[in-house]
């Protein structure tokens, strides 16, 4: 017991990976870090920051006959035919941004999309203008002649007001989490931790199970999608306040939508970060770590783990560079197989993600081998309210490659609200 404790206090204090936390109650270290049991014997490491503030800001109260700013009408029609045809039709407000103005071809707000489910993956998004990867969207054209009305498999109705404001570091009331991917640890993002706890914001970042210095438990069932998830719930659940904003690398932005879907009235805004499109998980079969466990137990740990380390390195020289450094990237073979046959959720399709209300930006590294820019511009399509933005000098690990650039659109995100509707005349009609 007291060897396990000695242990994870020496990977705070030390950057010293262990995987091999013990069970204990939950304890916190004076630079921040802290280790959780959510569940018996399951120990996740997590950065909690909470900056001294100055004095609370208060947020401006709505006047009487005064529409609520940042206020949208979010409305949508959901319908999926029996050939696998899916439909949106977007019928609520048109969000309108400086960061990206999220149109299709003609300049327009997207206000229908028809998308053929079976055929997805072949299909390439519309690009915005002047070539900017955006949210363009296939319009529904009219076929000529009559045709049967088709009935549908399942129509799903969203109508709801969300209220979308800037969320500030001095605002006590934003807490902002940070998720990592497959192979890393919550390292990867000290760059944005740093940033954000400057300027004032409550940060969170959790080491999913196996990774970075949380407990890795030897069976495969502990690192399933489902399993992971509610880890991320139980950390959720302790560290939110009324205005949460999640932010996800890979596979970690998985976990942000379907937190995003389990608590719209909590999940302020969401970042996505090269995590692909909006189709459910399934194992690869493709995957080194699906091979049988036989075959894989002949490969040495160092050279199964060499396969994915193989994979970052080919981003660039820079982020070769950055792989060699610290302990951002440090997880057993058995760990990195159980992830990736673990990645099964099936619930997590075009429609849950079409469901979501809450504002998105994604953000994709343009030289990503891992994850097509094609990938991110269709969940851009899919979304109800979304802002792609490209960077062109990064790569899967962007946000490690280009921090200045990461933070400076996440802090624009974050403080972003939509235009005031038209009616209190400080505003033009979204």
């Amino acid at each position: 017991m007291l060897n396990s404790i000695t242990d994870g206090l020496l990977c705070c204090l030390m950057g010293k990976t262990t995987n091999a936390v013990g069970p204990l109650d939950s304890v916190e270290s004076s630079n921040g870090y802290s280790f959780i049991e959510v569940k018996p014997g399951r120990i996740l490491r997590v950065r909690h920051n909470t900056p001294n503030r100055p004095a609370p800001e208060r947020l401006e109260e709505t006047q009487p006959g005064r529409p609520e700013r940042g206020t949208v009408h979010c409305k949508r029609k959901i319908t999926v035919y029996r050939n696998g045809q899916l439909v949106i039709e977007n019928l609520g407000d048109a969000v309108r941004s400086e960061i990206l103005h999220c149109q299709n071809s003609s300049g327009e707000p997207n206000s229908t999309v028809e998308l053929e489910l079976s055929d997805l993956a072949g299909q390439a998004p519309a690009q915005g203008p002047a070539g900017t990867p955006g949210c363009g969207a296939r319009e529904a054209a009219a076929a000529p002649g009559k045709r049967r009305k088709r009935k549908p498999k399942k129509v799903v109705n969203i109508d709801c007001k969300k209220q979308i404001t800037s969320c500030k570091g001095t605002h006590s009331d934003v807490v902002l989490f940070f998720i990592h991917g497959v192979g890393g640890s919550l390292d990867i993002w000290k760059e944005q931790l740093d940033f954000f706890t400057k300027l004032g914001y409550e940060v969170v970042a959790p080491d999913l199970a196996g990774h970075g210095c949380s407990s890795a438990p030897q069976i495969a069932a502990a690192y399933t999608f489902y399993a992971l998830a509610e880890d991320m719930r139980a950390i959720f659940k302790r560290y939110a306040k009324k205005r949460n904003i999640l932010i996800g690398h890979s596979y970690g932005v998985s976990f942000c939508t379907f937190l995003a879907h389990e608590y719209p009235d909590l999940v302020h805004k969401v970042i996505m970060i090269n995590g692909g499109g909006p189709t459910a998980l399934e194992p690869s079969l493709c995957s080194i770590f699906n091979m049988p466990t036989c075959v894989l137990h002949c490969l040495s740990p160092c050279l199964a783990w060499s396969f994915l380390k193989a994979g970052f390195a080919r981003q660039g020289a820079k982020e070769k560079q950055l792989l060699k450094e610290g302990n951002a990237f440090n997880v057993s073979s058995f760990v990195l197989r159980a992830m990736m046959s673990g990645q099964y959720w099936p619930e997590g399709d075009e429609v849950y993600h079409a469901e979501l209300a809450v504002p998105v930006l994604l953000v994709h590294g343009m030289h990503d081998k891992f994850v097509p820019v094609e990938e991110d511009q269709r969940m851009a399509e899919i979304l109800l309210i979304a802002f792609l933005k490209v960077i062109d000098e990064g790569s899967h690990m962007v946000m490690m490659e280009c921090p200045e650039t990461v933070n400076t659109l996440l802090h624009e995100f974050v403080l972003w609200e939509p235009e005031t509707p038209a009616g209190d005349g400080q505003g033009e009609k979204k």
